[in-house]
């Protein structure tokens, strides 16, 4: 199952580790952490207006962008040696996992804003084991 899926995911780390490499484009082996960040909210902010828009196949296209952003930023920093794909990908996974208890754990919920109200008790609890 999603094997096609993981295939273009990997398809996408190669065409970004390319793109940033010796060989790759002058434009995208330019970018920092900052700049991307903001290329980001950019994106995303494009995202919001297809979605409001009902605009899908430009919905498709932004988030495609949005992705390519993101994949760009894990690329810099681990090229700075801060982290990688891989940690990106655990700490994702374990937050979905800490932040679903009631999908993946006991807890019990009745409501979409029972479920959001979980979600920012479990976001809470992790700012204070932070501190």
């Amino acid at each position: 199952m999603y094997q096609k899926e993981q295939d273009l995911f990997a398809d996408l780390i190669s065409i970004v580790t390319r793109l940033r490499g010796p060989e790759g484009c002058l434009w995208d082996r330019k970018q920092t952490l900052s700049t991307m960040a903001a290329n980001i909210v950019e994106e995303a902010q494009e995202v919001q207006e297809a979605a409001e828009k009902g605009d899908h196949t430009n919905l498709c296209e932004e988030l495609g962008d949005v992705l390519m952003d993101i994949l760009i930023t894990i690329e810099i920093a681990r090229e700075k040696g801060l982290f990688d794909y891989q940690l990106v990908l655990q700490e994702a996974k374990a937050k979905f996992i800490r932040r679903h208890p009631h999908v993946f754990g006991d807890t019990q919920v009745n409501s979409a804003e029972e479920a959001l109200s979980v979600w920012q008790k479990m976001k809470q609890l992790e700012r204070e084991d932070r501190k």
